[in-house]
């Protein structure tokens, strides 16, 4: 569908391949359809597709909560170093989210940064997550990789959560931690946009809690993969907001938080 949008001759489909039917959502009538290798799908541009998705009622703004927490997810050396196996370039993320740090603590709102840590030799509690992808043996407890990025203002009453894998929610005590602070929205950053925010975000909305994520403060080693995941991710399972919008939020709430 992108080499059709920008103009560029789709790539040819293998001759084996020609004959296997292919199951595709048709866009104009909203029903799937049958087709060989999806051909029978029109190709829609970003503002067509955003604007089939309001039609059918997807993107519709849940809003901010009464009572949110930060979270800054990954935004640890192995991650922020672009010279990592699995850094990148997130200046831009960490400039977003220094003044959303900076205002939680100032409005007493919790603040939880989160960091990827494997402990086991050969980090085997990862499980078969590390045969995907051969940086997380950069992640070893004890390392500088696993260091939230000095450049952020964490203070000590700030939550560090140590996780293995994607979400912040999967494996450790997130919920609990929320739920004793009554938190009903949870404002999120970090990276990467196509991982762990998404999975954080989902499993956010599943557990109850709002996911609020905020553009400016999330960043991907990918720009195609960042962008669809905003997309997706503001259709149906998070508000994908501004970082002003944000801090005007911000500024709006706290105070009334209970002690950490």
């Amino acid at each position: 569908m992108r080499a059709a949008r920008q103009g560029r001759a789709a790539p040819a489909v293998p001759a084996q391949e020609k004959c296997l039917p292919a199951r595709g959502f048709s866009v104009e009538s909203g029903n799937e359809t049958a087709g060989t290798a999806g051909r029978e799908r029109r190709v829609t541009s970003g503002k067509d597709d955003e604007e089939f998705f309001r039609q059918r009622g997807f993107g519709i703004k849940m809003g901010f909560g009464e009572r949110p927490a930060l979270i800054v997810i990954d935004m640890i050396k192995g991650f922020t170093d672009s010279n990592m196996p699995l850094g990148a370039n997130l200046d831009t993320q960490i400039a977003a989210q220094t003044p959303l740090v900076d205002v939680a603590h100032e409005r007493g709102i919790p603040v939880i940064f989160s960091t990827v840590v494997y402990e086991e030799e050969d980090v085997k509690d990862a499980g078969v997550w590390a045969l995907k992808q051969s940086g997380a043996r950069t992640l070893t407890a004890g390392s500088e990789a696993v260091k939230v990025d000095p450049r952020l203002p964490m203070k000590p009453k700030d939550i560090l959560l140590a996780k293995k894998y994607a979400s912040c929610f999967f494996g450790t005590d997130l919920v609990p931690r929320l739920n004793a602070r009554r938190i009903d929205t949870l404002i999120i950053t970090g990276c990467t946009t196509s991982g762990c925010v998404r999975a954080t975000a989902v499993d956010a909305v599943q557990n109850g809690f709002r996911p609020i994520v905020v553009r400016e403060a999330v960043g991907d080693r990918s720009v195609a993969a960042h962008d669809q995941s905003l997309f997706d991710l503001n259709a149906k399972y998070a508000d994908v907001v501004s970082l002003d919008e944000t801090l005007q939020y911000l500024k709006t709430v706290g105070h009334n938080q209970p002690a950490g």
